[in-house]
């Protein structure tokens, strides 16, 4: 069974990927401090206080969540990891876009050459519906369908 969501394209792009789910705000340099401090392979969250994300692979994941959190770091951090290559391959967001990572993640198309595709206003029914490991894709004009 499929569920079909439409959203609003911030950084439109066609991609399908594996989710990866948090309920809790993500604090962006937080999960990937220690990732871009020991230059790794891949982007494993580093944030105790999201237990949904600690430890996780964020690499090339579609990250479902509600919103981001966190300060003006933020875009330099999306930068780094986008520039690393080990950056998730989309953000669906339940909520608005907050402007630290969307002008996080324009730096990262920008400046990295590397499109992280933004989806925002997808609803909480999005997140509820859902979960870690499923498929999801995301059409350029916004719409999600989770598999």
């Amino acid at each position: 069974m499929q569920n079909v969501f439409k959203g609003r394209p911030v950084l439109p792009a066609e991609i399908q990927g594996e989710a990866v789910v948090t309920h809790s705000g993500f604090n962006t340099l937080a999960c990937f401090y220690k990732s871009i401090l020991h230059d790794a392979a891949r982007a494993i969250c580093g944030d105790q206080d999201n237990p949904e994300l600690f430890g996780r692979d964020l690499t090339d994941k579609v990250l479902c969540l509600p919103k981001s959190i966190g300060s003006t770091s933020a875009g330099a951090a999306w930068d780094r990891v986008a520039k690393m290559g080990i950056a998730p391959r989309a953000l669906l967001f339940a909520q608005h876009i907050d402007s630290l990572s969307a002008a996080g993640l324009v730096l990262a198309d920008v400046w990295a050459g590397k499109r992280i595709c933004a989806v925002d206003q997808l609803g909480e029914e999005f997140l509820n519906q859902v979960k870690t490991g499923q498929q999801v894709h995301v059409q350029p004009d916004g719409t999600v369908t989770v598999e």
